[in-house]
């Protein structure tokens, strides 16, 4: 989980972009791009606004900035163990591209591995 203070510092970052979705806010991806590729940070959707679609309006509006910003390639870590996270972006066309072992921390204090994903960005 991401504090309050880490989103403050990220948003303050001009490579930093947000996408939201939902009107109230259903949820929202940050990313950031730059030299060409991007990276998506973080990508949420409220509890009750699940299973309705908006992960992936949020991940088609994460690849349209990404490329706007001049991002040909973009990636991501999800943790290995979150299938329906994986099942969304490989549905999505993204592909493993590598493994990051222990790279997240559970609250209980396990570590869980993560799969790098990455997908070549089409100009829009």
């Amino acid at each position: 989980p991401w504090t309050e203070a880490e989103f403050t510092a990220l948003l303050s970052d001009p490579l930093i972009f947000a996408v939201t979705t939902g009107e109230p806010l259903a949820g929202f991806a940050l990313g950031r791009a730059v030299a060409g590729e991007a990276e998506l940070l973080t990508l949420a959707v409220a509890p009750h606004m699940r299973r309705q679609g908006r992960a992936r309006e949020l991940l088609v509006a994460f690849e349209g900035r990404a490329v706007d910003a001049g991002a040909t390639d973009a990636f991501l870590e999800v943790a290995a163990d979150n299938s329906a996270a994986i099942a969304l972006y490989t549905t999505a066309g993204w592909t493993e591209r590598g493994l990051r072992k222990g790279y997240f921390q559970q609250q209980d204090g396990v570590r869980v591995d993560a799969l790098v994903l990455g997908k070549a960005l089409a100009p829009n």
